[in-house]
């Protein structure tokens, strides 16, 4: 047998952790589940024994399914495949000889891929009881695809009311918005000019995106604007209308949407019906000091507040890093 071929299974498999999928149980590990002892046998063709443990036409499939997953572009020849396989079932025996599947890493593995093959086994069923529809997904569309409209704006962040209000007596003056910006705003963008670029409302907190959409373009606000960043002074430069992308084209996307959703029913409707205890001496609280010193790092790094799915642009970028 040549060494590549069990290299290349290795490699594709996380160290056997996929073997377990694709060979038949063992003896031994048939005594440790009910599941495994009732298992349906495979009666696709045997294209391969190994000291007399079959390798079959199904188990040859599968694993070329994995390995494509995994792997995309790689070598496919089947043969090439097979032997792949039989250098996964040589050491798998040599390992089952040696006692290492007894040990509780190992088993604790084993376990693990089970559980996540018959959970998602599990899921995969549900979906096929009740497939998603396209009438489904066009309603959804309908509820998030809106027009709308963008703007282009600048802002000054200051720390306190009071230096937003000088700096808006400057304006009212004559001043420059971006070279005020460039001189006091405490925000990244103030290099810029306080430039944040074209933006949807949602992507920004909400006292800011309120602000934005009730004010004529050319104007900056006569009253400072607080959010949790600090104090803002925002000049709208310019608005624009957007249309939603065409429904084929987000399709996907919409479909994953209602995919995570239903993991969630399925796993909250399992919840309801279960008798679940959980030791909470096993997650002893933080220390106090602890639980400072992580107050501390959030009110340095204050999180935005985009709303769902909204992409990322430059002015939420930009409140982020406040």
């Amino acid at each position: 047998m040549k060494i590549r071929y069990l290299t290349a299974a290795l490699a594709l498999t996380g160290l056997l952790a996929a073997c377990d999928q694709q060979m038949p149980a063992s003896k031994d590990s048939d005594k440790t589940s009910g599941a495994a002892s009732a298992a349906p046998v495979d009666t696709s063709a045997v294209v391969a024994t190994v000291n007399g443990s079959p390798i079959t036409a199904n188990m040859l499939d599968r694993y070329q399914q994995q390995r494509q997953g995994r792997m995309p572009g790689a070598n496919q020849n089947r043969k090439a495949l097979l032997e792949e396989l039989i250098s996964l079932e040589l050491a798998s025996q040599d390992g089952v000889r040696q006692g290492v599947d007894k040990q509780p890493d190992v088993y604790a593995q084993i376990e693990q891929q089970r559980r996540a093959v018959i959970a998602s086994a599990a899921f995969q069923h549900q979906m096929e009881q009740n497939p998603i529809t396209d009438e489904e997904l066009k309603a959804l569309y309908d509820e998030k695809a809106q027009a709308g409209n963008e703007y282009k704006a600048r802002h000054i962040l200051v720390k306190s009311k009071e230096e937003a209000e000088k700096l808006i007596a400057e304006l009212d003056k004559g001043a420059d918005f971006a070279e005020l910006a460039r001189q006091h705003s405490t925000g990244p963008s103030g290099k810029n000019g306080g430039d944040l670029g074209w933006f949807a409302p949602q992507s920004m907190v909400k006292p800011f995106a309120e602000a934005v959409t009730s004010m004529e373009k050319g104007s900056y606000t006569k009253e400072p604007v607080q959010t949790q960043f600090g104090w803002h002074i925002i000049k709208l430069e310019d608005t624009r209308g957007t249309n939603p992308p065409p429904y084929e084209q987000v399709k996907p996307q919409l479909e994953m949407m209602v995919r995570n959703q239903r993991v969630q029913n399925y796993i909250q409707s399992l919840r309801q019906q279960a008798d679940i205890s959980i030791d909470e001496s096993a997650f002893p609280a933080p220390a106090e000091s602890d639980a400072h010193a992580g107050h501390d790092h959030a009110m340095e790094q204050p999180v935005a507040e985009p709303a769902a799915e909204a992409p990322a642009t430059p002015a939420a970028e930009d409140s982020a890093q406040q």
